[in-house]
């Protein structure tokens, strides 16, 4: 069976190594901000974001656990404020859009603040720079986000970006993940 999370973590790292900096834009539990603290080590930079006080919490005693570096911030603030916090090029980013694991699964991603956070997200990204967008379209929000997702990227020009979607077509409520590359 194929991995979901296998194969975005092979996209990211043909573009993510040692000393960059990437940007976990929907923190959750922090898998996936243990992923690139790990990657980038010690001299890299990992931002992660999340609203819930309880994912902070949560993603900040699982880095402790994994042994991370203390190469990351975390902030308790929407993913559309990116650019009010980091400063620099990025290299990788990550979306999980949907609901906190193990929460309150009222409380998702919205589709404003995910377009403008991929706006800022794509204007922060360094050469040979990847944006990975996770999309659960079982829930309506995550349907509606998905589809408006897909038709703003489908308007990236396609020579400076190449725009992707990993689906599985027979599992149309299954997740799926949009892949920005810069060029």
């Amino acid at each position: 069976m194929l991995d979901l999370l296998d194969v975005q973590k092979h996209f990211i790292l043909t573009h993510l190594r040692p000393g960059d900096t990437a940007v976990d834009y929907t923190m959750g539990n922090g898998h996936d901000t243990e992923f690139l603290s790990k990657t980038v080590g010690r001299d890299g930079k990992v931002y992660a974001f999340d609203v819930q006080l309880n994912a902070l919490n949560s993603t900040a005693k699982n880095l402790e656990k994994a042994g991370c570096d203390p190469n990351y911030t975390l902030l308790c603030a929407s993913h559309h404020r990116v650019k009010e916090f980091v400063h620099e090029k990025v290299r990788a980013g990550m979306f999980n859009l949907g609901y906190l694991p193990g929460s309150d699964k009222k409380i998702t991603t919205m589709h404003e603040t995910t377009l403008a956070a991929i706006d800022a997200a794509i204007e922060l990204m360094d050469k040979d720079a990847i944006i990975l967008i996770a999309i659960y379209p079982g829930h309506a929000e995550g349907e509606l986000e998905g589809r408006l997702v897909g038709e703003r990227l489908a308007q990236l020009d396609r020579h400076f970006y190449t725009v992707a979607c990993f689906r599985m077509l027979n599992s149309p409520t299954s997740p799926f993940f949009y892949i920005v590359e810069g060029r």
